[in-house]
């Protein structure tokens, strides 16, 4: 781990000394957005490889629910069931989970990094990225110079947060009812789901400067990405339409 978060961070400094005759005295801050909008670019084929599975588990939850609804009273018939449902659609029913779970490391580590002492030194206009909101209010308050950096990144990440609600919750509303037995618990996660990006307005709060940088940046990609794999058709054929008259 020290020796990723090493080269990680060798990496950002480069990066920075790069920028710097483009972004002066903000050239790291700039070069945290950009090697986290690089990373999420390198791992972007296995958001792709998410979308198919939970894609494909929509697709199919008509059949699983006729199949629960058919084998009720045999559970080891329908457990074959469906497993040969999915082999026959060559849909593997964990194949939106895996990717999740392999982006998982790259993200703690990235935020290991950003999260710690290595971009004291370095500021985003009058804010040091090593402080915190805290800092901010005890120096000049929220409307002071770092506290306005911080208003500035709660408005993205409001803005970003309310796009990723509405985008939720079409999704929420396209996919179709499953007939078959719900599982626990899933009703109240299907509300609160689209709510759990208004949570990272906390995140920013909390964490140094660097690392709100990398969480704002992180999340906003992780709600373009979305819209963009999982657009209605109806969101495509209008983006078709706008890319044949253009």
């Amino acid at each position: 781990m020290s020796t990723l978060t090493s080269l990680f961070a060798a990496l950002v400094e480069r990066l920075a000394e790069l920028l710097q005759p483009l972004f002066a005295t903000t050239a790291t801050a700039a070069a945290i957005v950009l090697f986290t909008a690089l990373v999420r670019l390198a791992v972007h084929p296995l958001s792709r490889a998410a979308a198919r599975g939970q894609k494909a588990r929509t697709r199919l939850a008509p059949q699983l629910a006729a199949l629960r609804k058919k084998h009720a009273k045999n559970p080891e018939r329908l457990k074959k069931a469906i497993l040969d449902l999915h082999a026959k659609e060559k849909v593997s029913p964990f194949a939106d989970i895996m990717p999740s779970l392999l982006q998982a490391p790259a993200f703690l580590l990235m935020y290991h990094l950003f999260a710690g002492d290595r971009m004291a030194g370095h500021a985003l206009f009058a804010a040091p990225l090593g402080d915190r909101w805290a800092d901010a209010l005890s120096h000049g308050g929220p409307f002071g110079p770092a506290g306005q950096v911080y208003l500035v990144l709660f408005a993205i990440v409001a803005a970003v947060a309310a796009f990723g609600y509405r985008h939720g919750k079409r999704q929420l509303a396209a996919q179709p009812l499953d007939l078959g037995q719900p599982t626990p618990g899933a009703g109240a996660i299907t509300k609160v789901m689209p709510l759990l990006s208004f949570a990272t307005l906390i995140t920013v709060a909390v964490v140094p400067l660097a690392a709100a940088l990398y969480v704002v940046t992180s999340t906003a990609w992780t709600v373009v990405e979305r819209a963009f794999l999982f657009r209605t058709p109806e969101e495509g054929a209008s983006g078709g339409a706008v890319a044949t008259r253009a």
